[in-house]
């Protein structure tokens, strides 16, 4: 078996329904020698969205707070520690001096801008963090397609950054079954289900999805949208779709756990995923195309140059860009046949390749590679070679399919 006898750590602020089915599959292959150290308890909020339902019962779980000890000696003895989420460095401090095999998960370091780049003090901390590294046993899993080039900007992990993500559940459907209910629900209503689902705030925008749903109806579009979940604007988006009088074509569902957002997803024809490039990931996408919804994807959102393939299995548009992302919804309206298109290609890149299973046998292919002194990147998809592409050029190099492929 793969990865027998390596003893893997992997460390991180907390474990979250987005990341456990990963952590089970590698625990299935490595059994007791895989662990996760949670350094921190989670935030309230999360845990009323269901993010932390029975994490008390993983056999793999050890939390830093509570075992402080065990977990020092975890972090300094494993043949690789997986090392994400945490801000304070400590953590493996030692590790990293003593040249221990470490692999580092991130997200973006420049969410809001990479003009930030210019702050002294901001690139000081780089440079003690990860640039400082760039020649030693240190690598860097990209957890969205603007890792890299936000990383390629401090100098950091020269030919050493692989595309990875989060791996909710995969669900395993008849997508065929599955796409005929749709439809079916389709023609008995006379009318297309939109959804949105995530936090109310505003780097997310919700508000672009009723603005939409407002123009849809002036255009005389058959439609329904439903909105899943909460937060600081949600008074405030109830008060738009009244000012807009499309209050009786959008629900609003309120925060959901996961299985229920899923079961949403199963209804839904079209998935609307707005957020800005302050979205380091948004594992909703992974969810939605393993739903067989067509998706339609602000290019900004991490996951998309990593998951979506434009025309194939899901359409996206450029940041700020409403009137494209409103011309999208209409395409998938007047094509009910493309809408199905993507929606099976889309269940087919998440059941195929961007899963938690395929994600941990590769990493483990990879990872006895390095433990030999080899870097071999997956020819495509999950650890391949990411891409170093700025922001301002992502959306030109998928819609152009310069190289592009999953």
């Amino acid at each position: 078996m793969e990865g027998e006898n390596m003893k893997v750590t992997f460390v991180s602020n907390y474990i979250n329904h987005h990341q456990a089915p990963f952590c089970e599959a590698m625990s299935q292959h490595l059994g007791g020698d895989y662990y996760f150290i949670q350094t921190q308890p989670m935030e309230e909020e999360r845990i009323r969205m269901g993010w932390g339902e029975n994490l008390d019962e993983l056999p793999y779980l050890l939390l830093y707070y509570e075992k402080e000890e065990e977990c020092r000696r975890l972090i300094a003895e494993s043949d690789v520690v997986l090392f994400g989420g945490v801000e304070d460095e400590s953590f493996i401090a030692g590790r990293l001096q003593a040249g221990g095999l470490t692999v580092r998960l991130s997200e973006r370091i420049y969410k809001d801008g990479q003009w930030k780049a210019v702050s002294p003090r901001g690139l000081l901390k780089k440079y003690q963090d990860h640039t400082r590294y760039r020649k030693k046993n240190v690598y860097l899993l990209c957890c969205g397609g603007y890792v890299a080039s936000d990383f390629h900007i401090v100098r950091a992990y020269p030919d050493k950054m692989f595309k990875w993500g989060y791996f909710p559940r995969l669900v395993e459907y008849d997508i065929e079954e599955l796409l005929e209910k749709k439809r079916m629900r389709r023609n008995a209503e006379g009318k297309v289900s939109l959804l949105w689902a995530g936090r109310f705030i505003d780097w997310k925008h919700p508000e672009h999805a009723i603005e939409a749903a407002a123009r849809l109806k002036q255009e005389g579009y058959d439609f329904s949208l439903t909105m899943v979940g909460g937060g600081e604007l949600a008074e405030k988006l109830k008060a738009m779709a009244k000012e807009k009088e499309v209050a009786e074509e959008i629900v609003f569902a309120g925060f959901q756990k996961p299985e229920e957002v899923r079961r949403y997803m199963e209804q839904a024809d079209i998935f609307l995923f707005t957020s800005d490039y302050r979205e380091g990931w948004g594992a909703v996408l992974n969810e939605a195309m393993n739903s067989g919804c067509a998706v339609v994807a602000n290019c900004a959102v991490g996951a998309v140059p990593f998951l979506v393939m434009p025309d194939k299995n899901g359409l996206i548009y450029p940041n700020k860009n409403t009137e494209l992302f409103y011309d999208r919804i209409v395409s998938l309206i007047n094509q009910p046949e493309k809408m199905e298109a993507l929606g099976r290609e889309g269940y087919r890149t998440i059941a195929e390749e961007w899963n938690a299973e395929a994600a941990a046998e590769r990493l483990l292919t990879v990872l006895e590679g390095l433990l030999s002194g080899r870097v071999e990147f997956a020819e495509k998809g999950v650890l391949s070679r990411a891409p170093v592409i700025s922001p301002k050029r992502m959306y030109r190099h998928l819609t152009a399919g310069e190289g592009r492929d999953l």
